[in-house]
């Protein structure tokens, strides 16, 4: 494993407990841990998009903002429903977002997963055309969106307005090297396959929506090794990325253990339930002892094969908490990994 990044719900609400209770509250807390995670030394910084719910929902300001106010971190969404998109505008925020980035925006996009809203994207304007189904749609969006990110030309121009120019104008502004940075996330190895074949990144999740019966990494395992077969069958000129999404949270001492101690005997093993109308298998979280939490990720086959982690954060237990648990990730955990700060980060100190 080469890098670890942080992955937050963005959750918020007046509710018991929450130190973010307010939109204003998730935004800018994440801002402020995403600098924070940079300090540790974490390589990632990864937000979660959800429309018609109290999360985070419109990527854009939050990244550019977090690109801002920090120079060496990774940021990105894990993921954007594409259903919901305009691609030629979604094109022009992720462009101005990365050259405000430098060039550090890691893109996450999908054909979306269940939502509280029905029919949510229609309501956004976006409706499949016919014969098309949601999936074929966001698809769709995907093609237009990474065609105008890598700079096609896409409208005739009006030479009377256009300085004289003739031909197709491109989406401005563009950011020279972002279309290699878009990830597709896939809930079954078919999926994985299809996006090694467009030339996209892998963005595997805490679930995949089939199940052959063999343990929750062993089957992710499976699907990055189909990605990583088809990618090379694709003859594309870069080396993909793949990245998993795990529950890591080491016990290490009593606040930590008041908050998540219960959850170390509930969420050990696998589950497997419906999820839209599939069979599904969810993977377990990584709660307990620091060894034992590393001596579990070490062992778990998705996870070697990943060459990047994001691991899910409790946003909702605020900055000061969360910057607490990355740095025992950083500290305890990472190492046996095969993680280490990198040239540029700042030393993590063990023991």
């Amino acid at each position: 494993m080469k890098r670890i990044g942080f992955l937050s719900f963005g959750h918020w609400g007046p509710v018991r407990g929450s130190h973010t209770r307010t939109a204003r509250d998730a935004l800018l807390q994440g801002i402020d841990l995403a600098v924070a995670a940079e300090e540790i030394g974490i390589d990632g910084a990864f937000f979660r998009v959800h429309h018609f719910a109290r999360q985070q929902a419109s990527p854009f300001p939050l990244l550019a903002a977090v690109a801002a106010r920090t120079s060496r971190v990774e940021m990105g969404t894990a993921v954007v429903d594409m259903r919901y998109e305009n691609p030629l505008y979604m094109a022009e925020e992720a462009a101005a977002t990365d050259l405000i980035s430098g060039g550090r925006l890691q893109l996450g996009i999908s054909r979306g997963s269940p939502e509280p809203a029905r029919n949510g994207a229609a309501a956004f304007g976006h409706v499949p055309r016919d014969g098309e189904t949601d999936a074929d749609m966001a698809r769709r969006h995907a093609e237009e969106f990474r065609r105008a990110v890598a700079g096609a030309g896409l409208v005739e121009a009006d030479p009377r307005y256009a300085g004289g120019a003739t031909g197709l104008l491109p989406i401005q502004p563009r950011s020279e090297g972002l279309e290699q940075r878009i990830w597709w996330g896939a809930g079954t190895r078919s999926t994985a396959v299809w996006a090694a074949e467009q030339g996209m990144n892998l963005m595997s999740s805490t679930l995949l929506t089939e199940d052959t019966g063999v343990p929750f990494d062993q089957l992710q395992a499976e699907q990055i090794a189909m990605f990583r077969e088809a990618w090379k069958e694709a003859g594309h000129s870069h080396d993909p990325r793949v990245s998993v999404s795990r529950s890591v949270l080491p016990l290490t001492d009593d606040e930590d253990r008041q908050y998540f101690g219960l959850s170390a005997l509930r969420e050990s093993r696998d589950q497997v339930g419906a999820l839209d109308g599939a069979l599904a298998r969810f993977g377990k979280s990584y709660i307990g002892e620091p060894d034992a939490v590393a001596a579990g990720l070490a062992a778990d086959a998705a996870v070697q094969a990943a060459d990047t982690v994001l691991v899910t954060v409790p946003n909702q237990l605020g900055v000061e908490y969360n910057a607490k648990l990355l740095g025992n990730i950083a500290r305890y955990v990472a190492p046996a990994l095969g993680w280490e700060p990198a040239p540029g980060r700042p030393e993590v100190r063990h023991g």
